[in-house]
């Protein structure tokens, strides 16, 4: 093999056998993942000097989950690559690969010339963009060297223009989770209708050794007998599932009664009212009922002077964790209420302005509405005492109404927590709500995650098809990937749900647009 001099022999140390390959990295992996660098087990990895350049950039975002990152990329190779000669040759990792940097030549000497660059040059020709060079150095690897080369990007655009070009490419998928299954949202298990009655009456009954094998700790189920007769519940290990504890309803401080609408919303509520649970994983499509059941359940809990929770705390990404939400004017709640509105649609279901009509009642009210029109007096009356009422009804002195679940807001029962400014703290007795959690990265939700202390309680929610955030996918986001790894585990519990409840237009909308 040639060995090139200086610094154009970036990769001297590359092995050569028939199973592995050299896989170049991008920016963005690195970005996405700084420790993908230790996750190509024996293969040859490569770095183009363009890739330093790009992280140089990124470093200085101060609050950013990228500047962060880029800064560690940079304390690893620090440590990887002490000197110039290891810069220079490369250097071995510790699972068996090695670890280059790569210059290109055909860059640094425009007279040099190859098939791959002419090529290149005639597909790409602008040479200044950074993505153009990067592939670039992929294909001077590819045409030097005998080992397969596939480039390791996030940027689809980027694939797309390196297959162009005759180069492999790939995205980084050491953190993605298996496809996301299309089957139903629970596991059926089938009884006889002695078997049922049994656990009926005793709450709880062994499924046997084999079914138990398909099933994983805190997963529901739904029993079946033959006669079609249906009873759902949790899998505790061992062989054992138990009935599902739920009481009749929930309900805010002085807010009305919410009850599940349909299975899944039961498998739902047994997980947020269980408080050994300390981790609870959704997924659901939009009007499945994830704000409004979490949002009832929590408050539910917390208001209670026997719970073990303080308060509620509601929060979710402003597209990505770390994003600057100073430019909008006003407190914290304020700056975050565009983003948390959907919060703020579920209190005001719960804890309503007007109370709820009573059919009942109806006809007292027709009734009270004729007196009404006929008495003049009365109808100044209540014109003059408005003001007032509002006072009495949570308003301000100029009769500005303020929405009765305000209240617990003011009181904070319920707090509004920006992500952006979660490390360093440690949250305990709180009853923490993360929506639209898969438009975090893994490494985002794990900081999350790790915030949450003794006593306390996370719900993460989203719709891992509803991604608005480029650097992750239905595979590799937060939500999906925690609950991928946390699967199993005696304290966490995940719940799909799939019916919509909104109304029959959103299940539409949701199922046909």
């Amino acid at each position: 093999m040639e060995h090139l001099r200086g610094a154009t022999a970036p990769i001297s140390r590359i092995k050569v056998t028939a199973k592995v390959k050299t896989f170049v990295l991008d920016t963005n992996v690195l970005l996405h993942d700084p420790q993908s660098i230790f996750k190509f087990e024996d293969n040859n990895l490569a770095i183009p000097v363009e890739v330093l350049e790009e992280l140089d950039a990124i470093k200085a975002e101060q609050s950013t989950e990228r500047g962060r990152n880029a800064r560690r990329v940079h304390r690893i190779l620090q440590e990887l690559l002490p000197d110039a000669r290891a810069m220079h040759e490369g250097v071995e990792l510790a699972n068996g690969g090695t670890l280059s940097i790569i210059i290109n030549p055909y860059l640094v000497d425009p007279n040099r010339r190859s098939p791959a660059m002419e090529r290149l040059r005639a597909i790409l020709p602008d040479l200044t963009k950074k993505d153009n060079r990067i592939i670039a150095a992929a294909l001077f690897v590819q045409e030097r060297y005998p080992p397969p080369t596939v480039l390791v990007t996030k940027d689809v655009n980027v694939q797309l223009k390196a297959r162009a070009v005759g180069l492999e490419s790939e995205d980084y998928l050491n953190d993605k989770v298996p496809a996301l299954d299309e089957e139903a949202s629970y596991r059926e298990l089938p009884v006889n209708i002695y078997e049922l009655q049994r656990f009926c009456s005793e709450g709880a009954f062994d499924v046997g050794a084999g079914a138990a094998k398909e099933l994983y700790l805190n997963e529901y189920v739904l029993l079946r007998s033959d006669e079609g007769k249906t009873v759902p519940a949790r899998y505790y290990g061992d062989g054992l599932v138990r009935r599902l504890k739920l009481p009749d309803f929930v309900k805010a401080p002085g807010g009305i009664p919410i009850r599940a609408r349909n299975l899944e919303q039961q498998f739902f509520m047994d997980a947020l009212l269980d408080d050994s649970l300390a981790l609870l994983t959704c997924y659901g499509k939009a009007g499945t009922g994830k704000t409004l059941l979490s949002t009832a359940c929590a408050l539910y809990q917390a208001h209670d002077e026997h719970s073990r929770y303080d308060g509620v705390s509601i929060s979710r990404p402003v597209i990505a964790l770390g994003k600057d939400i100073g430019f909008l004017p006003g407190s914290l709640e304020e700056k975050m209420r565009p983003w948390l509105q959907p919060y703020h649609d579920a209190l005001e279901v719960l804890v309503p302005s007007k109370p709820p009509k009573d059919p009942q009642f109806a006809s007292k009210k027709v009734s009270n509405k004729k007196h009404k029109k006929r008495d003049g007096h009365f109808l100044a009356a209540m014109t003059a005492i408005q003001p007032s009422h509002a006072s009495q009804n949570g308003g301000h002195g100029n009769g500005t109404l303020v929405k009765p679940y305000e209240r617990l807001l003011k009181s904070g029962l319920v707090e509004i927590e920006a992500l952006a400014f979660i490390r360093g703290r440690s949250i305990a007795r709180r009853f923490f709500i993360l929506d639209e959690a898969q438009q975090l990265t893994p490494h985002e939700v794990k900081t999350v995650i790790t915030r949450i202390s003794e006593g306390s309680k996370i719900v993460l929610i989203g719709d891992p098809t509803q991604i608005d955030n480029p650097y992750v996918d239905s595979r590799s986001n937060g939500l999906v990937y925690c609950h991928n790894r946390m699967k199993g585990q005696a304290i966490a519990a995940h719940v799909k749900l799939m019916k919509g409840e909104r109304s029959k237009l959103a299940e539409l909308a949701a199922d046909l647009l």
